[in-house]
């Protein structure tokens, strides 16, 4: 017979994740994440949550992107962790410790397999605008860590095309390991509208702490105020940054499965 790897996908906003149990763990990680997220050979996601026993928190989740690279931290991604052992455990307060440290989410409300969280996401660094240049122009934009790097750019509109720009950017040398990519319209003190270019991925429906550092720059910059709603193509998701960012945001239990290997 063959062998069988369990898992559980989940949805945080359209940006989706597979959660397997790390005792399932393969010797190449990198490679078996790449099968099982592609679309059309594999379940299909946006990375997948690896999962393992953690002394100093409730777990430890160890995030590979689509294609293989290993991040630091998925905010979505970690609220996905929090629906599921909430959903195992019972428990309202969850922390998962990350690539980026322990975060810690308190689910706000419960309605079967739909969870919603608080999640504190710590304390961003931003940094000053700077240009860079790629094959397709000159862009302005802010850096902002959320524990991983971001870039965001300010844009009157989601040009045709913007995701060649944001590939572009992605890989500039300035930013050795790779960069998250966001573009911010600016609609009013409270909201924003964002797109965004993930390192591993490509395009995404949505991103936690993409859209923590969107909701940053757009507040470091005067352009908004605090809390910031935050809208993409898979949803809305709430900013609040006083010190430390906290980030309110669904998560659904999409299925659980075995996949084949």
């Amino acid at each position: 017979m063959r062998g069988v790897i369990p898992f559980i996908k989940a949805t945080a906003c359209g940006n989706d994740f597979i959660l397997i149990d790390g005792i399932h763990a393969p010797t190449n990680m990198a490679e078996f994440t790449r099968r099982v997220c592609d679309p059309h050979f594999g379940v299909g996601a946006d990375g997948v949550e690896w999962l393992f026993p953690a002394g100093d928190a409730d777990i430890q989740a160890r995030l590979f992107n689509a294609d293989g690279s290993e991040a630091e931290i998925s905010g979505n991604g970690t609220r996905c962790v929090a629906a599921y052992l909430a959903d195992q455990t019972g428990k309202d307060s969850i922390t998962v410790r990350t690539g980026a440290g322990l975060k810690t989410s308190e689910l706000t409300r419960r309605q079967r397999t739909h969870f919603e969280f608080k999640t504190d996401m710590g304390e961003p660094e931003v940094g000053e605008e700077f240009s860079i240049r790629t094959a397709s122009g000159v862009f302005l934009g802010m850096p902002v860590s959320m524990g991983n790097p971001h870039f965001v750019m300010f844009v009157k509109e989601f040009a045709l095309g913007w995701q060649v720009e944001a590939s572009e950017i992605g890989k500039h040398a300035r930013f050795k390991d790779g960069v998250n990519v966001e573009l911010v319209i600016v609609n009013s003190k409270r909201d924003i509208d964002v797109r965004f270019y993930e390192r591993g991925v490509g395009e995404t429906q949505s991103s936690g702490t993409g859209s923590c550092a969107a909701a940053v720059a757009s507040i470091a910059s005067e352009q908004a105020q605090s809390p910031v709603q935050v809208a993409s193509p898979g949803g809305t998701q709430t900013v609040r940054w006083d010190k430390t960012v906290t980030l309110y945001g669904p998560a659904d239990l999409i299925c659980r499965g075995e996949f084949f290997v």
